[in-house]
């Protein structure tokens, strides 16, 4: 079966899913904001399906599908469980090839560079969030080793996400090894529909990580640990790499996940009056919605209530390059939400949130791991 064929039977696979009940209407961002039904998941199941029945599609339904920020809100809340994020990527995918030259153009150069170090770092070191790195904790004799994911941008834009959570790590008797990343997970490529481009960097990952004897591989930015626990949905059961895409894709977990179970009380904790916000990608695309906070609780941080903290805050990977009007609205609404309980500082679970808010925040913003450790503070 063409892999045109293949996208069309899983694209109506999950068309057929949808009872047009309109429980999304309500968590949907930009229907929030916009109001129009073409805006709301419904209205582009609509689109998607009649581009992929009648091969009709206009410049219109490119702005739709190009104002989806893919935060997948819409999935917790659909009671037929229609995997709306799979079906945008496939619609997008169908449309790029009526997409005008100019933003081809654009949306490969930004892409390009995002995922290029030699052309992304010394862009990100001159807007870096965090540039202090603590003294390393050495690592227990023995310590059991896990993997974790460099990623492409974190390291460049904040250098002490990862730099915390080895010290963590290391008080809790584990030896986390950094992975060689030099490229993106394919979170960029993929949702700008360059899906070749997303398999060549997914393959060079995968092996690469599976020559690692490693129990565990541990995500810092949820939109990389979606991505990655999302592997082995992109190849065929009869693909080489199937099967050792399920593996790695077994093996990710989110940090809360990692920690949920262990012993925190040696960690030196830095005391604040926080405010959470959790990302879309770990609350609505990994379902791991309330892990941060209950692991903050414990810990006696107890965050407030966030008023709309299912919604996105428009950051959404490279969202907020190509529809800044609708990302700084988002941005917006969450800072005021965010910052309704006075807190000291706002954390969060994902580079691409944290730098996204922090632009317009007065008051710090950083990664949740930050807080466990005294170190880099």
């Amino acid at each position: 079966m063409q892999t045109n064929q293949i996208a069309n039977f899983k694209a109506n696979e999950i068309i057929r899913k949808c009872v047009h009940c309109g429980f999304c209407l309500a968590t949907c961002p930009t229907y929030q904001l916009l109001g129009s039904e073409l805006d709301s998941p419904r209205g582009r199941i609509y689109l998607i399906k009649s581009s992929l029945e009648k091969n009709h599609f206009s410049g219109e339904s490119i702005k739709h599908l190009d104002r989806c920020l893919t935060c997948r809100a819409c999935e917790t809340t659909c009671p037929s469980g229609v995997e709306y994020g799979k079906l945008i990527d496939i619609g997008r995918e169908f449309v790029e090839q009526k997409r005008p030259v100019w933003q081809k153009a654009m949306r490969y150069s930004i892409r390009k560079l995002l995922t290029t170090p030699v052309l992304f770092n010394p862009i990100g070191r001159i807007s870096r969030h965090s540039k202090k790195q603590g003294e390393a904790v050495e690592p227990i004799v023995n310590s059991k080793k896990v993997l974790l994911l460099g990623g492409c941008v974190q390291p460049v834009l904040a250098p002490n996400i990862n730099h915390s959570i080895k010290n963590i790590l290391a008080k809790l008797g584990f030896e986390a090894i950094e992975t060689p990343q030099k490229q993106c997970c394919g979170a960029v490529d993929q949702h700008l529909s360059a899906e070749h481009d997303a398999l060549i960097k997914i393959k060079s990952n995968i092996d690469t990580w599976i020559e690692f004897d490693v129990d565990t591989i541990i995500s810092s930015a949820s939109g990389c640990g979606l991505m990655v626990k999302d592997y082995a949905s992109l190849f065929t059961q009869g693909d080489d790499y199937y099967q050792k895409a399920q593996e790695i894709s077994n093996k990710t977990q989110d940090i809360a996940e990692f920690l949920i179970d262990k012993d925190l009380s040696k960690l030196e904790l830095e005391q604040a009056n926080i405010s959470y916000h959790e990302p879309c990608t770990l609350q609505h695309g990994q379902k791991l919605a309330g892990l941060v906070n209950s692991i903050l609780d414990s810990l006696g941080y107890s965050p407030a209530p966030v008023k709309d903290s299912h919604l996105c805050c428009g950051s959404a990977g490279t969202y907020s390059i190509f529809q800044p009007d609708l990302s700084n609205k988002l941005k917006k609404n969450k800072l005021n939400n965010l910052n309704a309980s006075n807190p000291q500082m706002i954390v969060t679970a994902n580079i691409g949130c944290l730098m996204h808010l922090q632009k317009d925040s007065e008051i710090p913003v950083k990664h949740w791991v930050e807080l466990l450790d005294n170190q880099t503070n």
